[in-house]
């Protein structure tokens, strides 16, 4: 009969090569696929955002107008600050809501995509402060994902771009 002891270290050592399998196979998980879905996650709030600035082809629609005119203020150093310019930074905004996520989901110019929704994050960070838990730290850190590891071999960039040593 076996003690107590060596049927718990046999239990331990079944444990432990079971975590070991199962992080082997987790690790096998090719790359591309988590920086698929960091694309698709990151491409998709931004997208139906810029969706909504627009009442038609480069046509603001009034919602984006009133927001940037007199909602949207950066708060900066406890001060609440007018946008400047707020019907280019709409524009630019509405664009670049629209661009960039086709950019990410085709995986063409990835990183220069994530960068800039990153920057767009900062901003919106500045704009409704009490975001940054549920929405702007998770773009930010998908964002920071993508401009580090790129967009994977799903994606446009590995074949128009070249292969780096």
């Amino acid at each position: 009969m076996k003690t107590d002891a060596a049927s718990s270290n046999g239990s331990g050592a079944a444990l432990a090569a079971f975590i070991t399998r199962a992080e082997g196979l987790l690790a096998s998980v090719p790359h591309s696929l988590p920086l698929l879905a960091l694309r698709l996650a990151l491409a998709i709030p931004f997208f139906k955002s810029g969706l909504t600035k627009w009442d038609g082809f480069l046509t603001l629609s009034q919602g984006a107008r009133y927001l940037f005119e007199q909602e949207f203020k950066l708060h900066i150093f406890g001060n609440e600050i007018a946008y400047p310019f707020p019907l280019a930074m709409a524009t630019a905004a509405g664009i670049g809501e629209l661009i960039l996520p086709v950019l990410l989901i085709l995986g063409l110019a990835t990183r220069f995509a994530a960068l800039g929704l990153l920057l767009m994050t900062a901003i919106i960070q500045l704009t409704i402060p009490d975001g940054w838990a549920n929405f702007h730290l998770p773009w930010a850190a998908m964002a920071l994902a993508l401009i580090v590891f790129g967009g994977g071999r799903i994606a446009i960039d590995p074949l128009v771009m070249p292969r780096r040593n």
